[in-house]
């Protein structure tokens, strides 16, 4: 629904006192503007003979980028359809033998929500790597720009999958899903301030 609307209305519904969209509808919408940026830079590198050599990277970059923008644009409603079915289980009457049952399941849903976008904007930060090097070094800056998007996008994420975390009552899967978290994001930073460092030399 969301991916359909005008920024302005996302941005409406954003600021309004509904809790969705949220922050990680916010998240997805910030790691597909870093693909769409990285889509950028390869469409304005194909075709330019001084950058005929990186031709077919190029063309492998924005299939894979443009992969990544559409789903991304879909994690918008995953994260919506994920925290309503979180409201949903804690609007139960306390009564409700299985409430804290469908809360914890809900909880689990809502963690890999983030926890599949945080991977995505993972894979964004990469393709950004890959503009910054082999791209028309005159759009340069959008590639910072998108590695800079795609990595506030990554730590907005991280901040929802360990919230969620935080409230999950299965030893186990709260293991296995920061494990996953840890293992995507370690050195994420230094790698996007190699890029970023690397694009400000270029300028």
């Amino acid at each position: 629904m969301y991916q359909q609307h005008s920024l302005t209305d996302f941005l409406d519904h954003l600021a309004s006192a509904s809790p969705t969209p949220g922050g990680g509808s916010a998240a997805a919408v910030m790691g597909s503007m870093g693909a769409a940026l990285v889509s950028m830079v390869a469409n304005l590198t194909i075709g330019k003979p001084r950058y005929q050599q990186v031709e077919a990277e190029m063309q492998t970059l924005l299939q894979r980028s443009e992969n990544l923008r559409r789903r991304l644009l879909a994690a918008i409603e995953d994260d919506v359809s994920a925290f309503n079915q979180v409201m949903t289980a804690y609007r139960l009457p306390k009564e409700t033998p299985e409430r804290g049952e469908k809360i914890q399941a809900a909880l689990k849903i809502a963690t890999d929500a983030p926890l599949t976008c945080a991977r995505l904007c993972c894979d964004v930060i990469e393709l950004c790597r890959t503009a910054a090097e082999l791209g028309n070094v005159n759009v340069i800056s959008d590639a910072g720009v998108g590695v800079l998007a795609a990595h506030a996008a990554l730590k907005s994420c991280t901040i929802n999958v360990i919230v969620n975390l935080n409230a999950i009552k299965d030893s186990a899967f709260v293991e296995d899903r920061r494990r996953q978290l840890d293992e995507m994001t370690d050195n994420k930073d230094g790698e996007v301030e190699t890029i970023y460092q690397w694009v400000l030399e270029k300028l």
